[in-house]
């Protein structure tokens, strides 16, 4: 029997929450939302220009609305934005209601994968000091998810089949 409860995946943005999201909702046959997808589809321009045009207080709140409805729906699996987490709205309705992932990787290696993107509008010109503190600062919000997941190391597969017994463990203790 599957859960009513989402399962929901946080960290930092490069840290795989797309991927391995997309990923699991096919082994489990369950719909998959990418927020920042859900966020450019709604608007028709992809999030740097939103940050650019709008500017990130636009976005936020824009992000907060759309991430607490979808939310709403029932036995879905959901990748938040990076910065979502820290929204106390957000994360009290993950953390109350849904089963969260954090996908956690070491600092270097998130920093290897999100320097200078362009389509990362918060990182395009930051400093590796600067996000080491972005990384470290956003940790403390992150490590209230349920589950932590170490992947460090870990082919997609291994991540995968990791989460996946973690959320059939729940299933067959509820």
């Amino acid at each position: 029997m599957k859960s009513s409860k989402n399962i929901v995946f946080l960290g930092m943005m490069g840290s795989g929450k797309s991927s391995i999201g997309f990923l699991i909702s096919k082994k489990l046959k369950l719909d998959f939302f990418d927020v920042d997808k859900c966020i450019e589809d709604k608007l028709g321009m992809k999030i740097s220009n939103i940050f650019k045009i709008k500017g990130e207080k636009f976005f936020r709140e824009l992000e907060e609305k759309l991430t607490l409805d979808i939310l709403k729906k029932k036995q879905i699996i959901v990748a938040l934005g990076g910065g979502a987490f820290i929204n106390n709205n957000i994360r009290n309705e993950v953390i109350n209601n849904h089963i969260s992932f954090w996908l956690k990787l070491n600092s270097d290696l998130l920093i290897k994968r999100i320097k200078n993107s362009t389509k990362r509008p918060l990182v395009l010109n930051a400093s590796n000091i600067e996000l080491r503190n972005m990384i470290k600062n956003r940790s403390k919000y992150y490590a209230e998810a349920l589950f932590k997941i170490n992947c460090n190391n870990k082919t997609k597969t291994e991540i995968m089949n990791k989460i996946i017994d973690k959320y059939e463990n729940i299933q067959t203790n509820n």
